[in-house]
């Protein structure tokens, strides 16, 4: 009965990676292994011919380029600039300082779009420097984390470039549908620091009076063209592009490869050292990216082959469950499954099951993918396996402790379901701009 096989697959695949096998070849092997004991020597002939179909994606070259993108700028120098200068012309606010890391974070994730190098780049940076000017070790482990995981959801976010590709839906569409959410979610972020600040001044105070002349009397117009033009320039090269429907995704990625590199050249930190660096680290990311997705294509030819997609569709379907019903277990899976498996596991194992049953319910896939984004995004911040905490406790000093992040992070994934309600309660959220940008 391959159809009830094909449960056992999934159960097989998702039991053996929270037991830490490796996620690539635990896809590839059980599904070649359950595969060829029910279709025999045939599944060898058809897998080279989807895995050769994936490979020659178009849309799938923007993740290189993106990636290239994120790493050349962060050892641009221009996050340390742009962190310096937002925290000076924010310095007479209480909490300004953490207003200008959620800022900057925003301004890198629509740089980047990558976590991992968002979290680590604002920890070095802001962590010792909130730290030393009296802030809150909560209140500013919170800030970081919260800040660096906002590349899942403003674009260009690799995640959203995946999701486009798994459920079929335009990257340009999934990056517009993207802005405003990301926008809601900044200022929710930005309001509760400025609550904090209001309610404990001690916990986020505001910038040495002498500090703040001396950053007028030096350049201060100078250092702020410098350090916001460049990289909205950038930002303005890539998203303006897609959303001006002048470049695909995968086009204004290599302008924005080559931008990136230009700008490296304009702060002088472009070397053979860097670029190796750069190179090692695309090449390391983007075969860890491509290697898991040969092993999902694998395990989508023989579940989808088992009949599995269209046996659970039809119990769905036959068990009368509401939409709603559906999308709120679908939306609890993934954020428990995102404390364990990275988000590229989660977009390639589960929203490839899940995707047919919301088109056969009549449910906007643009919206759905958004909604998962945001999803995965609230699940790198919560304790106790958020990635998120882990990348800042790795860079963070001694004297902060593991408790001190998870309390800190707290309020900001209270905020995240709250932007998350309002994406649901209100879908226009997600679907007004892409159908306006499109008029």
């Amino acid at each position: 009965m391959p159809e009830y096989m094909s449960l056992v697959l999934f159960a097989t695949v998702f039991a053996l990676l929270l037991l830490g096998f490796p996620v690539a070849f635990t896809l590839g092997g059980v599904s070649l292994i359950f595969g060829y004991f029910t279709f025999g020597m045939g599944l060898f002939q058809l897998l080279p011919l989807r895995i050769w179909g994936t490979m020659t994606n178009y849309v799938l070259i923007a993740v290189p380029l993106f990636v290239y993108m994120g790493l050349m700028l962060e050892k641009s120098g221009l996050a340390e600039e742009l962190l310096e200068t937002m925290a000076m012309l924010f310095g007479k606010l209480r909490g300004g300082l953490a207003v200008s890391v959620i800022v900057v974070g925003a301004v890198l994730a629509a740089s980047t779009g990558i976590v991992g190098a968002t979290v680590v780049t604002m920890g070095l940076l802001s962590l010792p420097t909130m730290i030393k000017r009296g802030y809150s070790p909560e209140l500013t482990t919170g800030t970081i984390c919260a800040a660096g995981t906002l590349g899942q959801i403003i674009p260009p976010s690799i995640v959203l470039v995946l999701l486009g590709s798994v459920l079929n839906v335009s990257i340009g569409d999934m990056f517009i549908g993207a802005v405003v959410p990301g926008i809601i979610l900044v200022s929710l972020y930005i309001l509760w620091i400025i609550i904090v600040a209001f309610i404990r001044p001690e916990a986020a105070p505001a910038m040495p009076a002498s500090e703040l002349a001396d950053f007028r009397n030096s350049g201060m117009y100078k250092k702020i063209f410098r350090a916001f033009f460049l990289p909205f320039f950038l930002i303005v090269a890539v998203l303006g592009s897609i959303f001006a429907g002048i470049a695909s995704p995968t086009e204004a990625a290599a302008v924005g490869a080559m931008g990136a590199t230009f700008l490296t050249i304009w702060q002088k930190k472009l070397n053979m050292t860097t670029l190796r660096e750069v190179m090692l680290g695309t090449t390391t990311l983007t075969s860890m990216v491509f290697i898991l997705i040969v092993g999902a294509s694998a395990f989508g030819l023989v579940f989808r082959g088992m009949g599995g997609d269209r046996y659970i569709t039809n119990l769905i379907l036959g068990a009368g469950m509401e939409p709603g019903h559906f999308l709120l277990i679908v939306m609890l899976v993934i954020f428990v499954a995102g404390f364990f498996i990275d988000f590229i596991e989660i977009t390639f194992i589960i929203v490839p099951v899940v995707a047919p049953i919301f088109q056969q319910m009549g449910i906007d896939l643009l919206w759905i993918g958004i909604l998962i984004a945001m999803n995965l995004q609230t699940s790198f911040l919560t304790p106790p396996f958020g990635f998120s905490l882990f990348y800042l406790k790795g860079v963070a000093p001694p004297e902060i402790t593991t408790s001190q992040i998870y309390k800190g992070i707290i309020p900001f994934i209270v905020i995240q379901m709250i932007c998350l309600l309002i994406v649901v309660i209100w879908p226009e959220t997600v679907t007004w701009l892409p159908k306006y940008m499109a008029k």
